[in-house]
């Protein structure tokens, strides 16, 4: 049935520009006799236009990974107060998003800032070709502003993280070594229900990943707060590890590619992607070179445009076919 959909789904986008297309050429003959206006060829051109640059951008998420979910953990990084408060910023944007864009949300982590804001959370994210959409987010974000948390008014700059890894599903094998995992529970924190604080609810995994390649060894650290049943934690949970074990097997299967290694330096954890300055009037990528004025909009969740130009430059050069 999922084949069936992703098949349905490119016929009616075909068709869908195809006939626009038509219109257009049609209403160049209609402008002539005075049928329309040049004001309505325009229209229709922008609409035809439109939705041939949606299939393109869409032809550009063809690595296997592109169709499933994706988790998403914001951190805030260095900088007290104001690094919180920018991060919880970055989950509502992300949030705001995801519900323009249909798709459904989840929080599956969350702890709050000390005064305000969050020091982390983590949003898993389900719908069509989610993580194709937001793998381009992966880095870190910078923001600009004068900040409401400090006494003198000064200009400061705050940065956060953004982690993303598909979300694994039904179709996807990822195999966990028993030996390797450990459990543990604790009390929920932040926003809940009754049972939150009260009893141990939140779980814990600790997996001792072994690097195929290297030998090395690093601690993956899994947290989940969802729900108010323990059980139903320690599933998602378990979930969430293998998502993080699949983007990592992803991530040396993209390594071994060289046509890619070049734009592999800018997509890569811990590389600065993108700047938000307030005060200018300003969101620049530094990856695309794609900036717009429209900063209340971008934190409002339109970072459609953002998605499109990574995807129109690098798209290609990131599928695992």
């Amino acid at each position: 049935m999922k084949v069936v959909k992703e098949l349905k789904g490119w016929i009616s986008g075909f068709e869908e520009a195809d006939s626009l297309s038509e219109e257009v050429a049609l209403s160049l003959d209609f402008v002539k006799e005075e049928l329309v206006t040049e004001d309505e060829v325009d229209e229709l051109y922008a609409r035809a236009l439109s939705k041939i640059e949606d299939l393109e951008m869409k032809n550009m998420l063809r690595a296997e990974e592109d169709k499933l979910g994706a988790v998403l953990k914001i951190n805030a990084g260095a900088g007290g107060t104001e690094a919180q408060d920018w991060a919880s910023m970055l989950v509502r944007m992300y949030q705001r998003y995801c519900e323009k864009a249909g798709f459904s949300v989840t929080i599956t982590n969350w702890q709050d800032g000390d005064d305000a804001g969050i020091k982390t959370a983590t949003l898993q994210v389900e719908g069509d070709m989610v993580y194709g959409y937001l793998k381009s987010e992966n880095g870190v974000h910078r923001l600009v502003r004068v900040s409401p948390y400090n006494a003198q008014g000064k200009r400061m700059t705050s940065f956060a993280s953004v982690f993303v890894v598909p979300l694994v599903d039904d179709t996807i094998e990822v195999e966990v070594d028993p030996a390797r995992l450990s459990w543990d529970t604790f009390r929920s924190g932040g926003a809940g229900g009754q049972n939150v604080n009260k009893v141990e609810t939140g779980v814990r995994i600790r997996y001792q990943y072994k690097d195929p390649d290297t030998g090395e060894e690093e601690e993956i650290l899994i947290e989940n707060t969802e729900s108010r049943k323990q059980q139903q934690n320690r599933e998602n949970a378990l979930r969430l590890l293998k998502s993080e074990l699949y983007d990592r097997e992803l991530a040396r299967r993209r390594k071994a590619l060289d046509a890619i290694e070049g734009s592999k330096k800018k997509i890569e954890w811990g590389s600065q992607i993108r700047s938000y300055v307030f005060d200018d009037r300003r969101v620049k990528d530094h990856r695309t070179g794609y900036q717009t004025s429209d900063v209340a909009g971008v934190m409002d969740g339109d970072i459609d445009a953002f998605i499109k130009a990574y995807l129109m430059e690098f798209g290609a050069e990131t599928g695992l076919a």
